[in-house]
């Protein structure tokens, strides 16, 4: 069992997102062990880029933050792989294809395989063109990591047949960011999924609160969060990794329950 697997053997899983660097990455590492300890059962770490097409104004703040105090994707690489000597549980990158792109998308993946990243989540590279990356990310064992969205219809099950390491739905039409009610038929597009793969699905995009991820975990295998989190770090900073602590904690006590 690969650890992505792990993530979803125990139940319904909770996901974080964090941005790396932002405010510093002695703050992320610190987040990251706090989502950890708290009950995280995979956390994804966003490698920032200065122009995040599938996020809203939280996240985007946050790629800002980070790039102007200096972060880049080697000093990221060298912070993950010190991360791994006492954080076990599944991580994974979310970037754009241009990052893995610019830096070689070999070296990059193998990179990945190196320090500990299980797999790889790219918002902008369209299905039909992940050929770019999945043989290299097959060479060196780190999952691509698919999304489906209200808007993949006929593509649902073919998405869905070629998925590894987790599904990522996509809750809502737009951006990333918190919303107060999420209304698309979610289940129909799981029951799709369900008939095509044994692969988890999780949903992510929107949800803010115990109830939704309760709601979102209660429909498919997991929840993920992470405009919420990103919050905690623009309001406290150097500070908020107590409260990521706590806010994950009643985020997987809520999902557990789902």
């Amino acid at each position: 069992m690969n650890r992505i697997q792990s993530a979803f053997a125990g139940g319904k899983a909770f996901i974080p997102f964090i941005t790396c660097g932002d405010p510093d990455l002695e703050t992320t590492a610190s987040a990251v062990r706090a989502a950890a300890e708290n009950g995280a059962d995979l956390i994804e770490l966003g490698i920032p880029f200065s122009d995040p097409t599938a996020e809203g104004p939280v996240i985007q703040g946050a790629n800002l933050r980070a790039l102007s105090g200096g972060i880049t994707t080697d000093k990221i690489f060298a912070f993950v792989e010190k991360l791994r000597e006492d954080v076990s549980i599944p991580m994974v990158f979310m970037t754009y294809a241009n990052v893995v792109y610019s830096y070689g998308a070999e070296t990059f993946i193998s990179k990945c395989r190196d320090i500990g990243i299980d797999g790889l989540i790219l918002p902008d590279l369209p299905y039909e063109e992940k050929e770019e990356f999945l043989p290299l990310c097959h060479k060196y064992d780190v999952s691509l990591i698919s999304f489906v969205a209200p808007t993949s219809a006929q593509r649902i099950s073919m998405i869905a047949k070629e998925a590894e390491g987790f599904l990522y739905i996509v809750s809502s039409l737009g951006v990333t960011g918190t919303r107060s009610e999420i209304t698309t038929d979610l289940a129909s597009i799981v029951r799709v999924v369900r008939e095509n793969t044994d692969v988890p699905c999780a949903i992510g995009f929107g949800i803010s609160t115990p109830e939704q991820a309760a709601k979102m975990a209660a429909i498919s295998d997991g929840a993920i969060v992470g405009s919420s989190i990103i919050k905690l770090l623009e309001q406290y900073g150097r500070e908020a990794p107590a409260y990521i602590g706590s806010f994950v904690r009643s985020m997987k006590e809520a999902v557990a329950k789902a």
